[in-house]
């Protein structure tokens, strides 16, 4: 009986962690058919991005699909960075874990967007991509 005890929480851990890869792998499915509509897109669990030609819209991932969906044109961005904990990423520059890693949009106007990521690498790729994106849209634009 005492074995069979014992053994209680290790089966409630299991019955969690299928329990919470199911809800991811629902949250993955939303988004796939979300993103499908979009040129570019990116899933990680803080937040959902896509782009197509020259809006961005991201948003929070959930098993329904995306919610709290902000939008934004290139036209109307200004400067495109990526901060950790608030700063500047310097080049080269190897980020710890735990470490608050978001892409900047600075805008015209002062004000700015900032979308949440995981992986400082996928966020280093996004700022490339726009970054040509924002030049080829000044460029057709003059």
């Amino acid at each position: 009986m005492e074995r069979g005890l014992m053994w209680l929480p290790l089966l409630g851990t299991f019955i969690w962690l299928a329990w919470a890869g199911w809800r991811e792998y629902q949250k993955l499915q939303a988004y796939e058919a979300w993103a499908a509509d979009f040129d570019r897109g990116k899933y990680d669990i803080r937040a959902v991005l896509a782009q197509s030609g020259a809006t961005l819209v991201w948003g929070q991932p959930t098993p329904q699909g995306p919610i709290n969906l902000q939008s934004v044109d290139l036209h109307d961005v200004d400067t495109i960075q990526v901060q950790v904990n608030r700063q500047p990423l310097p080049p080269k520059t190897l980020v710890k874990r735990g470490q608050a890693i978001e892409l900047v949009l600075l805008l015209a106007n002062g004000s700015d967007y900032r979308i949440p990521f995981i992986d400082c690498d996928m966020a280093n790729q996004w700022e490339k991509a726009l970054q040509e994106s924002l030049q080829t849209l000044k460029s057709a634009s003059t």
